[in-house]
């Protein structure tokens, strides 16, 4: 029995993601899927636009053979956090035999000699960070200039693409693989890196006319503008899709928590801001100077007012998750992330999955959890936590919609 490990957020699943599920299973040769998910928070700081059970149902329908959940403290974190939560509950199955993630490149002879490299974190390396950092650049700009540095410096007399490292680390889906990468080898984890190359549309790209691949964030603006988004998604992803809509549980974006967020910027102090997680330099002070100053309350003209160079649009968004869902610095410094996911959470599973999930039952290295009431871990209280303060923006949010993770089991299909 081989399974590949596929690590997504399917916000939604589109044609792009079907491509990559395919080519996934042809080039493993697997017999089973593994798909590690986001649950209602996705990396770049964004709601979901749909619950975690619907996307769930999604990838089952396109043939995954199980979907457990990222846990969100490190489903919302920068590139290096999300790629070691990820890749560890992989590892922890005990079942996953390779993990094939979409890249830019589209081969791994660029990417693994300097995931080997990166992975030892040098002082020279985090010299550089620093150096940019105080420069005023984000972090993951100083991040990717320090490794493009180090590219040049290690892989002397190799083949480099066009370009040089610094482009390579620019294009989104190659710096979220070489993550991957480097948790591999930090884990010392023999599960085998394959890689396809991203098809179609890029991250930013607009919806090209007559395509049908458009990235995950087109097809979202095309949601908020009232369009339909048919002819980039397979037909039960779509219906899938319409009917949460219909209920009125999405599609969410972020104006759909203005409230509680405008109540929380409001009533806290800057010495209670700053001790959320991510907080950091200031931010609180100028988070508070703003607000008085915003003619409307929105989520956009917020980040409008306080994005900058060194503060990213993403690292706002994410910021604001923090805040929005009580997460504390403590909770989340980096000595406790390193220790990786407490639990291994189902989602859902196909009939096709039960023996995968049985197996995964005997050779996991952590509890596989089924009904989240049995698991008294404070992760899974957060993905609680963050599943029902999802579910309070729908229209007409109720008990089932705000408990679920405690009141439904898995998905199945």
């Amino acid at each position: 029995m081989t399974t590949v490990g596929i690590i997504a957020e399917y916000n939604p699943l589109h044609n792009g993601h079907v491509h990559h599920y395919t080519e996934a299973k042809k080039i493993s040769g697997a017999e089973h899927t593994i798909v590690v998910m986001s649950g209602p928070f996705t990396q770049r700081g964004e709601p979901a636009a749909v619950s975690k059970q619907a996307r769930t149902e999604m990838a089952l329908h396109m043939g995954a053979d199980l979907v457990i959940e990222l846990p969100v403290a490190y489903a919302v974190q920068p590139a290096e956090w999300f790629a070691h939560g990820a890749v560890a509950l992989l590892e922890a199955t005990g079942v996953v035999d390779s993990l094939c993630f979409g890249s830019e490149a589209g081969t791994l002879g660029s990417l693994l000699p300097l995931a080997a490299y990166l992975a030892e974190e040098s002082s020279e390396l985090q010299g550089e960070i620093r150096r940019r950092m105080a420069l005023g650049e984000s972090f993951p700009a100083a991040y990717s200039a320090a490794a493009a540095v180090a590219w040049e410096g290690f892989l002397l007399g190799e083949e480099k693409p066009d370009g040089g490292a610094a482009e390579l680390l620019r294009q989104p889906n190659n710096s979220l693989g070489l993550h991957y990468l480097i948790a591999l080898q930090r884990l010392k984890s023999k599960i085998t890196p394959l890689t396809v190359p991203r098809t179609g549309a890029g991250f930013h790209d607009p919806l090209q006319p007559g395509s049908s691949i458009a990235s995950a964030t087109a097809i979202r603006r095309l949601l908020g503008e009232g369009g339909s988004p048919a002819p980039y998604m397979p037909e039960y992803s779509l219906s899938i899709l319409e009917r949460e809509r219909a209920a009125g549980r999405g599609p969410l974006d972020w104006e759909s928590f203005r409230t509680p967020l405008r109540h929380l910027l409001s009533t806290r102090t800057a010495d209670e801001l700053r001790a959320f997680h991510d907080m950091n330099e200031g931010l609180e002070n100028r988070l508070l100077r703003v607000m008085p100053e915003l003619e409307q309350f929105t989520i956009e003209s917020l980040l409008q007012s306080v994005k900058s160079k060194r503060y990213t649009r993403t690292r706002l968004q994410r910021l604001l998750l923090h805040l929005l869902l009580g997460h504390s610095k403590e909770e989340l410094a980096s000595s406790v992330l390193a220790e990786g996911p407490g639990y291994i959470r189902v989602l859902g599973f196909r009939e096709s999955g039960r023996p995968l999930l049985k197996k995964m039952k005997q050779s996991a290295s952590l509890p596989v959890v089924l009904r989240p009431a049995l698991c008294p871990h404070t992760q899974l209280t957060r993905d609680i936590q963050a599943a029902a303060a999802y579910a309070g923006a729908f229209q007409h949010p109720l008990r089932a919609d705000l408990y679920r993770d405690y009141l439904e089991p898995p998905v199945r299909v």
